[in-house]
């Protein structure tokens, strides 16, 4: 990997003369947002960017590799691929016409960074890996790259467990999925108990069992744990439900249904209704994925479509021949990319992080698809193959996945149509210059002052911003507990702070965001993807009256920021909803009409916030509750108290304990033991 500035090349004459340097192998270049960039720079800047790029290039080798442009302020302008650094970098600089994006994203290139690699294939998937790291501005993003739910079989405890799992495969067992949500898991894990009577315990609660739980009483579970049911039973059930997940359903059904005949001959009536249940909850599985396939045991359907300058990817997921659900996803992406573009560059993405199917179906002709294909096999044990299927069952499914993108978008497009309205008219209530892009707003939780937390929730006008959403564990020891205005304050000091810090504003969006009195007047509405979601609030909503509005004010006083409106939503005598009064600094306190949709808008605004700090409250108190004293003993760490908890069952045999039996648990040196047995009899 290098990097190095421009003055340390020499200046050298431009002209590489290699085909692969033509223009129009260029990549297109892509903003954050999705929207049409401004194009408005100086021919100067395309020119002394080009210089730049000219300098590195003379250095470059001619192997495959990916690049990184750089602006002034070192943030990563766009995330680039080639399969000869030297010729596809060159095609930058030769000097001729470029478009506009690329154009703007010269004009502001100051630095370039290059890694080698050995194949195209590694620099694609190096490519697809940086871009989800760094998300630069000029590439086609992915909005929501969280994990998928899997269903976990596990083979590496006394008995085997059926579990959802996230994240990396650790854990030895088979895993099945993705599944598109963890309802989705949720409602096929609960179905599977009752088919197959799989525990879901942890192994340190199967353990220390004397007796079946509930999970057995209502047929559940087998209950291994006491013995209920034998090993090779148990492990025999645990490969049926394997088998079933395999895609051999009937097969399972076919022998579960002559179980049950069989036990209806030998009139044993109740055995026979329990394999009778178990084949309905079989059923069940299948009768609710809605699609399912006839002859496509195993692919994810990519589906793409386009509407108003925004791109909807639909994915769905088929796996055994059931439809396994499907997620929406809206990437970044400027409005001139083409479809076949945005699918190729979101697809290496999506699978930057997750195995690929044997089979992946596309609505639109991807490029580079056999080089995409080649990239996800190098990850897999098996071939994955990229398929545009013009006709027959496959066709089938991706006009269904299609369809489903269509609609998606369309709601989506009315959503924002109509978010934009309701931002216009808040910003008209509450006399701000224009329509607000950032609300933020701000609630406490606690009880009697203990756990206290201070929560903020953003919107936008795509709705609620929930990635940009932060909890605040109030920490100062000088307030007095319950005191809803010093925790207001700490709050937002430290909410801006390090706003201030991180992100300063100049001086021309300070005045735009400033709160003008008297009349407000008609506002533009905001547009979506107009620019880059903005860090600074363009409105802050408190949670409370006069006090909580001046302990805000106060706080951001403090820290030197005097231009972010401010608005206080008071609720009403009984507290009832449509009575809320509104304290704008520098106008009289108002109501908005009953029926106004600007007032049930800030009624969600309020609720969401209200809602999250209850909840991150409540969760930090759970956490309190469940604390173990084993946590505040130096030396032990998870390992050793897992050995203890393992070994004595309970907190309170461990503080039992003698210290010549501290010193038997496996794991547990001597001075450990020690540490353990004085924590517990200090006082004695």
């Amino acid at each position: 990997m290098s990097r190095r500035a421009p003055s340390d090349l020499p200046p050298d004459r431009f002209d590489d003369g290699s085909e692969d340097a033509r223009d129009d192998e260029a990549p297109d270049l892509l903003p954050e947002d999705g929207q049409e960039i401004d194009f408005d720079f100086e021919p100067g800047a395309v020119q002394a960017g080009t210089e730049v790029i000219r300098r590195f290039w003379t250095t470059l080798p001619s192997s495959p590799g990916v690049y990184r442009m750089f602006d002034q302020k070192g943030d990563v302008l766009y995330v680039g691929k080639a399969k000869n650094l030297k010729a596809r970098v060159g095609s930058y600089a030769r000097g001729q016409a470029h478009s506009n994006r690329i154009a703007r994203m010269i004009s502001q290139t100051a630095a370039m960074e290059f890694v080698t690699t050995a194949t195209e294939t590694e620099a694609l998937l190096l490519e697809a890996n940086l871009i989800k790291q760094l998300k630069p501005r000029f590439n086609v993003l992915m909005r929501d790259d969280k994990s998928f739910p899997y269903i976990l079989v596990t083979d590496d405890g006394p008995a085997p467990q059926i579990v959802k799992h996230r994240g990396a495969r650790r854990r030895k067992g088979s895993y099945y999925g993705p599944f598109a949500s963890v309802w989705a898991v949720n409602r096929t894990v609960n179905a599977l108990q009752r088919a197959f009577l799989l525990r879901t315990c942890t192994d340190s609660y199967y353990e220390n069992r004397t007796r079946p739980c509930l999970l057995f009483q209502i047929k559940r579970c087998s209950g291994p744990c006491t013995g209920e049911i034998g090993e090779a039973e148990y492990r025999g059930m645990a490969e049926a439900a394997k088998h079933f997940l395999d895609g051999k359903s009937n097969a399972v059904k076919d022998r579960m249904r002559a179980e049950m005949q069989e036990a209806s001959d030998a009139m044993e009536f109740e055995r026979a209704a329990r394999f009778r249940d178990r084949i309905a909850a079989l059923s069940a599985i299948q009768g609710v994925q809605g699609v399912n396939t006839q002859g496509v045991e195993e692919a994810d359907v990519f589906a793409l479509d386009e509407q108003a300058g925004q791109f909807c990817i639909e994915v769905f997921f088929f796996r055994n021949f059931q439809n396994w659900g499907n997620r929406a996803y809206f990437p970044k992406a400027d409005r001139s990319m083409t479809p076949e573009e945005v699918l190729g560059s979101f697809i290496g993405q999506f699978y930057d992080d997750k195995p690929a199917p044997r089979t992946v179906l596309t609505s639109h002709a991807v490029e580079d698809a056999e080089l995409v294909a080649a990239a996800l096999s190098s990850r897999v044990e098996h071939r994955v193959e990229i398929h545009w299927p013009r006709r027959g069952e496959r066709k089938n499914l991706v006009d269904y996945a299609q369809r489903n993108a269509r609609e998606a978008l369309a709601r989506r497009l009315a959503d924002t149509a109509s978010q934009g309205k309701l931002l216009a008219a808040l910003g008209q209530a509450f006399g701000l210059e224009r329509a607000p892009r950032r609300i933020e707003v701000y609630d406490n939780s606690h009880i009697s002052g203990t756990n206290a937390v201070g929560g903020m929730v953003v919107a936008g006008p795509t709705g609620f911003m929930k990635t940009h959403y932060r909890t605040f564990n109030i920490r100062s020891e000088e307030l007095t507990p319950g005191d809803d205005y010093g925790m207001m304050r700490e709050v937002l000091q430290r909410r801006f702070k390090r706003l201030v810090k991180e992100a300063p504003r100049t001086a021309g969006e300070a005045a735009a965001s400033a709160l003008e009195g008297g009349t407000p007047e008609p506002v533009p509405e905001p547009q979506a993807d107009s620019d880059v979601f903005p860090a600074w609030p363009d409105l802050v909503l408190i949670d409370g009256g006069k006090g909580q509005l001046d302990a805000a004010r106060t706080a951001l006083e403090e820290v030197g920021v005097t231009d972010v409106p401010l608005v206080g939503v008071a609720k009403g005598r009984d507290r009832d909803a449509g009575r809320e009064t509104f304290i704008v600094p520098g106008r009289p306190p108002f109501r908005l009409p009953p029926r106004d949709p600007t007032l049930y808008f800030v009624q969600r605004l309020r609720d969401e916030a209200h809602r999250f700090a209850i909840g991150s409250h409540r969760a930090k108190r759970k956490r309190e509750m469940v604390k173990n004293p084993l946590d505040e003993i130096a030396g032990i760490g998870p390992t050793r108290k897992r050995a203890l908890l393992h070994h004595f069952g309970t907190v309170k045999a461990i503080q039992r304990a003698a210290l010549e039996d501290l010193a038997k648990t496996p794991g547990v040196n001597a001075a450990t033991a020690r540490a353990v047995y004085d924590f517990f009899h200090a006082g004695s």
